[in-house]
């Protein structure tokens, strides 16, 4: 089995985010800057295909490097994310200790205000347990997404109309669709501040937006019951989300936006 690591950037300098990121795979790497250029290079005896897009949105630059990957297995990456010596070796030996398994979701270390999973032990991955996954945790068999057409949701994510939820969606589609998903619990790297001190490039604190954009995302999550998962939501989290706007604005945010009855800069 081959792999190739997909790396989702912004405005870098590619060969030295290569020594950054401690690539030790080959990669597509689509760096969203003013300009197009495509570049090939060999880093460690690996082949890094960079392209640079005058474009905007991780949701884009996501399915801009899945549609010309062409490993067998793809591992999804963000430039804050420095990997393990030997993580190719690591994930592949999973694939091939699960070799039902059409995706595989892994561990990597964050801090802990940004932590939203740990895996103890190994275990499918459902719908009802999939949103806690960040795209850095996976991995996935390239053929099967592409004979299933699936790929990132172009309106979610950094840079994108809604500011969050799209790994949330790649997961739950690749569920209905028929994957298999697994998670382990192996760790294949760990997540660095930026440069300019940012853990996030769209969270801005749980401000109006925030609220309707999640319910946006819970209208195309959940569909009818997305009521019933804001409620439990915000009952979940309202003690750490709802310091500055109460709990009712933001249910009534969250349902104007699962139901999407105004754009937000009209609520």
């Amino acid at each position: 089995m081959t792999l190739q690591l997909l790396v989702s950037c912004v405005g870098q300098d590619v060969p030295a985010l290569c020594k950054k990121m401690n690539i030790g795979s080959d990669a597509i790497i689509v760096n969203q800057k003013s300009e197009y250029k495509t570049e090939i290079f060999n880093h460690n005896g690996y082949l890094i295909k960079a392209l640079s897009m005058d474009e905007k949105g991780v949701g884009l630059s996501r399915t801009t490097a899945l549609q010309r990957a062409t490993a067998d297995i793809v591992l999804f990456a963000d430039e804050d994310i420095v990997y393990e010596d030997g993580y190719e070796q690591m994930v592949l030996d999973e694939f091939e200790k699960y070799p039902d398994a059409d995706m595989i979701l892994f561990n990597v270390n964050v801090c802990e205000e940004r932590r939203t999973y740990w895996n103890e032990s190994a275990h499918r991955v459902h719908r009802w347990n999939c949103g806690r996954y960040p795209a850095y945790s996976i991995a996935a068999r390239r053929k099967k997404l592409h004979e299933l057409g699936i790929t990132y949701h172009l309106w979610f994510g950094g840079g994108g109309i809604f500011s969050n939820g799209e790994d949330s969606l790649f997961l739950n589609e690749s569920l209905k669709k028929g994957m298999k998903l697994m998670a382990v619990p192996t760790c294949i790297g760990e997540e660095k501040p930026r440069e300019n001190g940012q853990l996030s490039t769209w969270f801005n604190g749980y401000d109006e937006k925030y609220f309707y954009d999640r319910g946006v995302l819970y209208h195309y999550l959940y569909g009818s019951l997305a009521p019933i998962m804001t409620f439990r939501f915000l009952m979940k989290n309202k003690n750490t989300m709802c310091k500055t706007i109460p709990v009712k604005r933001a249910k009534m945010l969250m349902r104007m936006g699962a139901k999407m009855l105004v754009p937000f800069d009209e609520v």
